[in-house]
């Protein structure tokens, strides 16, 4: 259940309220709004303390919440969550892109990539150094190596770094090279990853599982606020369907739905949510028109040779650069702010950038 505090409640007041829940034996989230406090309650409380607690001095009203998720819901939490990181805000009327290959490859490649996304737009710098692929024979990464080029890359060039965590014991090292944690699509519901991630507070971007529901990916998400860590993203990424032409099916419903859900930011991904080249921008411009707070998009300088072998869904700097510039332009209409510079001619030099 949730307590709604009365206006312009007393600080003080708050934490006796908060002492008295958690002397109950239950835990107390408190959730600051802008007209009010709402102080969540996690736990097996006995039947009275709701009604104990709709009595005392502050108390607007308590209310039961029925969805297993609690602390994802935007009952417990009805402003938009903003995440600041190094002073880029991901959530509420901001949208953020998050550009960068599949896989860091090597220094020069990543490094490249990193001073085309800077030079185009972008805040965020994406690239993996631990891949889990389908299939044993594939590339799997450069592992902590890679995660050492990314940061460095990123440092260089003034973007943050977000890479994939695969497994408990990586949290630690990825999280001293990487701004942003990402949970991929096969370890949504990898409850000890979750778990080990809400014990840190590195922001995590936490991808739908792709036969997943939407009450399933939220209860992914209460894993990891649950445990301590309030810095947590979705990710839209595309479901599996019938449809064979496209790699998966972008649900662009499941932004407007998350979001009246959850105060959680909805980023989309129309690389993988697609799976085709030429379906990433018109589904990239969809999905800001649709409400979302940000882009993960996969861009490769030489998408053909890539090491992942996804060059098919990889945008050339050319395109990656052209489609941040009609972001600019499309973000206003929708309520959203991009700020962004205008790119560098000399930075694309080598690209016939429109």
């Amino acid at each position: 259940m949730i307590v709604i505090t009365k206006h312009n409640i007393a600080d003080e007041r708050i934490d006796e309220i908060v002492a008295y829940i958690e002397n109950a034996g239950v835990q107390a989230h408190v959730s600051k709004g802008t007209d009010r406090t709402v102080i969540g309650i996690i736990g097996k409380a006995d039947p009275t303390l709701a009604e104990h607690l709709r009595q005392m001095k502050g108390v607007d009203n308590v209310i039961k919440i029925s969805k297993s998720y609690k602390l994802a819901s935007r009952d417990f939490h009805p402003d938009d969550t903003i995440i600041d990181i190094k002073g880029v805000k991901i959530g509420g009327s901001n949208l953020v892109v998050m550009g960068g290959p599949c896989a860091v490859e090597t220094p020069e490649q990543i490094d490249e990539i990193a001073r085309l996304v800077k030079a185009a737009g972008g805040q965020v710098l994406r690239g993996g150094a631990f891949k889990p692929r389908t299939g044993p024979y594939s590339f799997q990464g450069v592992g902590v190596e890679g995660l050492a080029m990314m940061a460095e890359a990123g440092k260089k060039h003034g973007l943050l770094t977000i890479t994939e965590v695969m497994t408990p014991e990586y949290v630690d090292i990825c999280a001293e090279y990487a701004d942003i944690l990402q949970v991929g699509t096969r370890n949504m519901q990898n409850f000890d990853l979750l778990r080990k991630l809400g014990t840190i507070q590195t922001p995590v971007l936490l991808k739908r599982g792709f036969s997943s529901t939407y009450d399933e990916f939220l209860n992914a998400a209460e894993y990891i606020l649950a445990g301590g860590n309030p810095n947590v993203m979705l990710c839209e990424r595309g479901i599996r369907t019938f449809e064979t032409y496209t790699r998966n099916t972008l649900d662009l419903s499941a932004i407007p739905v998350l979001q009246s859900l959850s105060h959680l930011p909805v980023i989309s991904d129309p690389s993988h949510g697609t799976g085709r080249r030429e379906l990433v921008e018109p589904m990239t411009k969809a999905s800001v028109a649709a409400g979302a707070n940000g882009l993960i998009i996969e861009m490769h300088t030489d998408p053909d040779n890539s090491m992942t072998g996804d060059g098919v869904q990889s945008l050339f700097p050319d395109q990656f650069a052209a489609l941040l510039k009609d972001l600019a332009l499309l973000a206003p209409i929708v309520g959203k702010t991009f700020d962004t510079e205008k790119a560098p001619a000399e930075a694309f030099k080598e690209w016939k950038i429109v």
